[in-house]
């Protein structure tokens, strides 16, 4: 009967409720279910007795005249009450790169027979919709606007020239030779090989990257360098000895023959390799292991550098899981035994080493609890291994042999073997100190904390001490030239014999204030205070100092002995406390007593801090007078960049609150100096007038919390497609007003396509040698780019200085075209 009356139409409705004492204020909305429709209804407008009354009779109708709906087909007819539809949040760069991957990947898969990917450079690479992604990517990377206007590239046209083989490699290279003396050179890719390599790229990470191995990090999804030092400190454990290797090879032919030989086992495709070796003859095939450090995203590193890198050492990771397998798969019964149960993995493994003799078990069984871990991050190798000395040497030789004999890579073999609780310094890996200290305990956190407590009182006496006598001693200076000028008025008759004495020494001709001076030189020669660091230790220590009265010094100086003493003391004794700990707790696991630390390098920031203006010699902030000329917004974002990249960085290390103590006392007050030099104004006035932009520095936890919360473009640790931005160095831009007459160029970064307002010169600081130690500034750029004009909106100054974007991202060769 309901459902009757409802087809029959509204009339036929409005009479049923009516008959039900039900007076509607609101149409009713018909569908071919409306007891939901109802019940919303009766919520809404009747007691709650109506309407499960109402709700009641209704089940009972229906049960009589309709068959059950299932509940998707009732909610399938609901209305949408929302009355604005929900924005959705626009995607970001690196969701925007994962669906063109997507696409690209579904091209790859369609390739994949029995086994191996076939003609990928025709069918995939020498495509126009491979072709227009790998520019999309292009533009992304640069942080441009996929919506803007695009350059004037016929991706067609380009994909017939690919795929016929007429594509010119030479012709679109560009040859950056170093200004100078050396003349070392740089051959850098054009735009449309920029945009070929970059195909490749996304193609050949398609096919290897699920073969890859669970050591490799770096250039990867979901393994950049924070997973490498969480993969150290939580997965390797307490190994006994450990070593880094460094290499130092450029690809040549053998390497590239491996290579290809390598990449044969998964793609059978000669085009693809053909056009590789074209790149590398071309020389913009820049694949070099351990010639700089990686993941800073320098032009020299390139585009396929990191995939070719992990494709060719993966041959590396496979042989490390070998060795491996035979030291510990092959070792004695006891070694099995593990709570009371037998692997069974490893007698199985036993079972099918064949080659393995009575003599290799033998041996073995010296090695009873051998254990062998490795970490890969791109050409940095670290090797843990628990166990003997003996063992770990063997492994090593092995592995520098395979390195050598079976990939053709030249390995420095002084590296030494390290004892990893008997190295207090720790080892350099990625850039960083990795180290293992024994656990802070709270009574071991009580005794640093008064010791602190202490040490920092002295200090502050020893500061008024020498503000104290320094006062005194200016005050002597003073009141001695005042003296000697006074005798020079003979009417004053100030003339003493003393001063008659020291006037003898006079020159004639010679004003007094450089007679002064001379006399007090002779007098520092003789007391020999060229050892002292400035002329203010020595009015406090030679001159103040000796004139107050002996029992005020004796007091002072025994008071600083004494703070000293307890300091050392309490060292003394917390190192003897740990160390009999440690021999009393042989039986505890080595777990609970100590931990890896990864630090910072705290003394190679400082450098690098003065090595770009950023403090003076002895450690003060000062103005970077590169930055003067520049705008006020660049300048903050110049500095902001740096305290971006620091939090990023270091903010899971165990010393982060040294950085924290160098973003607020060293980079904001720099910053505040800065414009405080280009306004020629006071630093206080300066930083309530920049008290806004000066966000960006903090001397709270508001930055920290802003990158949490907020979306930032390079927030995620995939470094497979966000490579060289993530992590990309801090490059120093000084403006150079070059006049170019009668000619308008284009912003260089790729894909821009706004006109750029000033021309740029980029300095390169320093060129560090391989592996180097991870302080924020770029520590290795081609020498060849030193100097170099850049053309720049805006925009991009301020990507490059944050790091949304890297060097890759400009064409250098955009201004002789």
């Amino acid at each position: 009967m309901w459902t009757t009356a409802c087809r029959r139409g509204p009339k036929c409705a409005s009479y049923f409720l009516q008959r039900a004492n039900f007076v509607p204020s609101t149409p009713v909305v018909h569908a071919c279910r409306p007891s939901l429709e109802l019940l919303r209804f009766y919520a809404t407008n009747f007691l709650l007795e109506e309407a499960e009354d109402a709700g009641e009779s209704m089940s009972q109708l229906q049960k009589r005249s309709t068959p059950p709906i299932s509940l998707a087909k009732s909610l399938a007819c609901l209305p949408d009450e929302s009355s604005t539809p929900e924005k959705r949040r626009p995607l970001t760069r690196m969701e925007l790169k994962r669906l063109i991957e997507l696409r690209v990947k579904r091209r790859v898969k369609a390739q994949y027979l029995n086994g191996k990917f076939y003609d990928l450079m025709g069918s995939v690479v020498a495509a126009a919709d491979t072709l227009q992604d790998s520019y999309d990517i292009i533009r992304l990377n640069s942080n441009v606007d996929l919506a803007s206007k695009i350059d004037d590239i016929c991706f067609k046209s380009l994909a017939e020239e690919l795929a016929s083989g007429n594509f010119d490699v030479e012709a679109n290279t560009l040859m950056m030779v170093a200004k100078g003396r050396s003349k070392e050179c740089l051959v850098l890719p054009k735009l449309k090989l920029k945009v070929i390599q970059e195909a490749v790229r996304v193609v050949l990470e398609v096919v290897y990257r699920p073969h890859f191995s669970k050591i490799s990090h770096g250039c990867r999804s979901g393994r950049g360098h924070r997973s490498a030092l969480r993969y150290v400190c939580q997965e390797i454990g307490k190994p006994d000895w450990w070593f880094t290797i460094s290499m130092n090879k450029e690809a040549d032919g053998n390497i590239l023959s491996k290579l290809i030989s390598e990449m044969e086992e998964k793609i059978e495709d000669a085009r693809l390799f053909n056009f590789i070796h074209r790149m590398f003859d071309a020389q913009v095939l820049n694949l070099v292991f351990g010639g700089f450090p990686k993941g800073h995203g320098l032009p020299q590193e390139g585009v396929l550098s990191p995939i070719l890198m992990n494709i060719y050492l993966d041959i590396f990771d496979r042989e490390v899981f070998r060795i491996c397998m035979r030291y510990e798969g092959i070792s004695s019964d006891s070694a099995d035994v593990k709570n009371g149960q037998r692997s069974k993995l490893r007698c199985w493994f036993r079972r099918q080493m064949k080659d393995c003799d009575d003599k290799n078990v033998n041996q073995s069984t010296d090695a009873v609890e051998t254990r062998l871990h490795a970490c890969r991050y791109m050409d940095e190798i670290l090797i843990a291994v628990s166990g003997s000395k003996d063992v770990a040497l063997s492994i090593k030789d092995e592995i520098i042999i395979c390195l050598r004999n079976s990939l053709y890579l030249d390995v420095e073999d002084h590296a030494d073997l390290f004892a990893v609780r008997k190295n207090s310094r720790g080892l350099q890996f990625l850039g960083m100190a990795v180290r293992l200290a024994a656990k802070e305990t709270a009574a071991l956190r009580a005794v640093n904390k008064l010791k602190d407590k202490i040490r920092l009182f002295a200090h502050q006496k020893q500061e008024i001490w020498d503000a104290m006598t320094l006062r005194i001693g200016k005050k002597w200076l003073a009141y001695g030239l005042r003296r000697i000028k006074e005798s020079e008025i003979k009417s004053l008759g100030l003339s003493t014999p003393l001063l008659d004495q020291i006037s003898q020494f006079r020159k004639e001709g010679m004003k007094t204030d450089h007679w002064f001076k001379d006399m007090l030189k002779i007098w520092m020669q003789d007391m020999n205070a060229k050892v002292e660091a400035n002329e203010e230790i020595i009015l406090s220590k030679y001159i103040a100092e000796p004139a107050l009265p002996e029992d005020l010094r004796d007091s002072f100086y025994k008071f600083h002995k004494q703070a000293m003493e307890y300091v050392s003391s309490e060292t003394a004794a917390t190192l003897a406390l740990l160390q009999s700990s440690t021999t009393n707790t042989e039986s505890i696991p080595s777990t609970e007593t100590t931990v890896m630390r990864i630090e910072a390098p705290i003394n190679f920031i400082k450098r690098n801090l003065h090595r770009y203006g950023l403090i003076n010699v002895e450690g003060f902030p000062r103005h970077v007078s590169t930055l003067v000329l520049q705008d006020d917004a660049l300048i903050i974002n110049w500095f902001s960049g740096l305290v971006r990249r620091w939090l990023k960085w270091y903010s899971e290390f165990d010393n982060f609150g040294d950085i924290k103590h160098l973003i607020v006392e060293c980079v904001r007050k720099s910053c505040i100096r800065t414009l405080a030099a280009k306004y020629r104004m006071h630093e206080v006035l300066i930083e309530k007038r920049f008290e806004l932009e000066q966000s960006g520095i903090p001397l709270t936890e508001d930055l920290e919390t802003e990158m949490m919360t907020s979306d930032s473009p390079i927030s995620d640790d995939d470094e497979a497609l966000m490579y060289g931005i993530s992590s990309s160095g801090l490059c120093i831009l000084s403006l150079s007003r070059v006049k170019v007459p009668t000619r308008i160029f284009n912003c260089f970064v790729m894909g821009c396509t706004i006109a750029s307002p000033s021309m740029y010169a980029l300095h390169v600081k320093e060129k560090q040698r391989f592996p180097g130690w991870k302080t924020g500034f770029s520590t290795s750029i081609h020498s060849s780019l030193n100097r170099r004009r850049i053309g720049l909106c805006s925009q991009h100054v301020k990507d490059l200085y944050m790091g949304h974007i890297s060097l890759q991202s400009i064409e250098f060769g955009a201004l002789s075209t």
